[in-house]
């Protein structure tokens, strides 16, 4: 089964209505990693026995009546949260030994209530630190759509075994563009919501502190709108949990029009964006104007480039969660690139920058606020250049930069919901993507707007991948 060919609310109901039962949809995805994951390497842990065991539970509980919106959706659970029964690695050799999960994060509980089934865990880079998705025990995650480059980071194995059509849906979690990235280099159309959405409750803070938003993976807006019905809302657990929200998701994205007026801003004020990459989005946001929609452009949204104090927040909690390992045996078992983002939250950042870094969340918010007074919603690109390549970093304009990702972080900053949608395929054949950025706490707004423009961009194009063993 080709998972890109179906949708997650149609496969539901026919599990609910019994036309295919939870069994065979589980069975299903877990041949397609036997068959097609292989090559692409979006797993990194799986459970056949329990799945199965699972599904049938499922097809059990349909049977006596019970109501569940996903029954019967098999699932990857990105391996930096937990899955019960399943080590969670990290994506790091320092813990590939430990023990496995006795409970669900508070995002896996929450699908598996709604009826999802847990196939396995999704490969990323250690400790979700790059926007590639490689590691020590496990390897590297491959692009469907060209083997030669990387899904992107940090939920690359989500990304991929959903573009490759493997399973119909996934978690991720975002702390710096870890889900729009993926998302946008492999044609499917993702969001980060808003800090507090789907709250990181349970006993253990989240890796990277404030900057850490988890959600659903899907191919497209409206599967998303659904699985986010099933899994916002507060908790006790988490200090930043939002309040439950009222309306249905769902109902609304699938009646979503354009919106009258966008803000369509280049560079935000900061990029260096590749000329493709520009051309490409440029073609998009003139698809938009012809479809009726006021496009304003202004380039400066922001005074600063937002990467030096999201590192304040990032490296400051890499140091405070493996900074005792300097000087022992594991410390060499770490990433080289860690290894240095460690070092210097453990001795360059202070307790004076880590306040200046919120200050400077506070001004980014306060800026992009005053743009939007002229429309709702900012459109940028989705990335700044073009994908990684295995081995070596994006590239823009021929030169090679670690922040070919630049649009991404300054919004987990501020805690603005935003999306990004395929617009097309660069001319090396890989997907592009817009992103849209919503108001402080406008979910919905972006959902909507992302629905939307998936009709007008008809990005339909899928990765080449063999699903009949040809």
């Amino acid at each position: 089964m080709d998972f890109r060919k179906t949708m997650v609310a149609s496969l539901a109901q026919d599990v609910v209505a019994r036309r295919v039962s939870a069994r065979e949809l589980t069975q299903a995805a877990l041949d397609n990693i036997d068959r097609l994951d292989g090559e692409i390497n979006s797993f990194c842990a799986l459970d056949h026995e329990q799945a199965l065991v699972d599904a049938d539970e499922i097809d059990a509980a349909v049977a006596r009546g019970i109501s569940m919106p996903l029954a019967g959706i098999p699932i990857g659970v990105k391996d930096l949260e937990d899955a019960k029964g399943f080590v969670t690695t990290f994506g790091s050799a320092l813990h590939v030994d430990d023990a496995v999960a006795e409970e669900d994060s508070e995002l896996v509980r929450r699908l598996k209530i709604a009826g999802c089934v847990v196939v396995g865990k999704t490969n990323t880079p250690e400790f979700g630190h790059k926007g590639k998705t490689d590691n020590v025990p496990f390897g590297a995650t491959l692009n469907p759509w060209n083997r030669q480059y990387t899904p992107g980071g940090s939920s690359g194995g989500s990304a991929a075994a959903l573009a490759a059509g493997i399973i119909p849906l996934a978690t991720g979690s975002d702390g710096g563009g870890s889900i729009r990235g993926p998302s946008a280099i492999c044609g499917l159309s993702g969001i980060k919501t808003s800090q507090g959405r789907i709250p990181n409750g349970g006993p253990n803070p989240p890796g990277s502190g404030v900057l850490t938003v988890r959600g659903p993976m899907a191919r497209t807006t409206l599967d998303t709108a659904l699985v986010l019905d099933h899994t916002v809302g507060d908790t006790k657990t988490d200090i930043f949990a939002l309040p439950d929200k009222q309306e249905s998701w769902f109902e609304a994205v699938q009646g979503a029009t354009l919106p009258e007026a966008i803000i369509w801003s280049p560079t935000m004020g900061f990029a260096n964006v590749d000329d493709e990459i520009l051309r490409h989005s440029e073609d998009a946001i003139q698809k938009l104007r012809s479809a009726g929609v006021t496009v304003i452009e202004q380039d400066k949204i922001w005074s600063e480039d937002p990467l030096q104090q999201w590192l304040v927040f990032w490296c400051s909690a890499r140091a405070r969660a493996q900074q005792h390992l300097m000087g022992t045996d594991d410390w060499e078992k770490i990433d080289p690139v860690l290894r240095v983002m460690i070092e210097i939250g453990a001795a360059k950042m202070t307790g004076p920058d880590y306040a200046s870094a919120i200050d400077a969340a506070h001004r980014l918010n306060y800026q992009l606020e005053a743009v939007f007074e002229r429309a709702p919603l900012i459109l940028t690109p989705a990335v700044c250049g073009h994908t990684p390549r295995l081995e070596s970093e994006g590239m823009v304009n021929g030169t090679e930069t670690p922040n070919w990702v630049g649009f991404t972080m300054g919004l987990n900053m501020t805690r603005n919901p935003a999306g990004v949608v395929p617009i097309g395929r660069s001319d090396a054949g890989l997907p592009l993507a817009l992103q849209v950025i919503g108001r402080q706490r406008s979910d919905l707004s972006v959902l909507m707007a992302m629905a939307a423009m998936e009709k007008v961009f008809e990005f339909n194009d899928v990765a080449e991948v063999d699903h009949h063993g040809n």
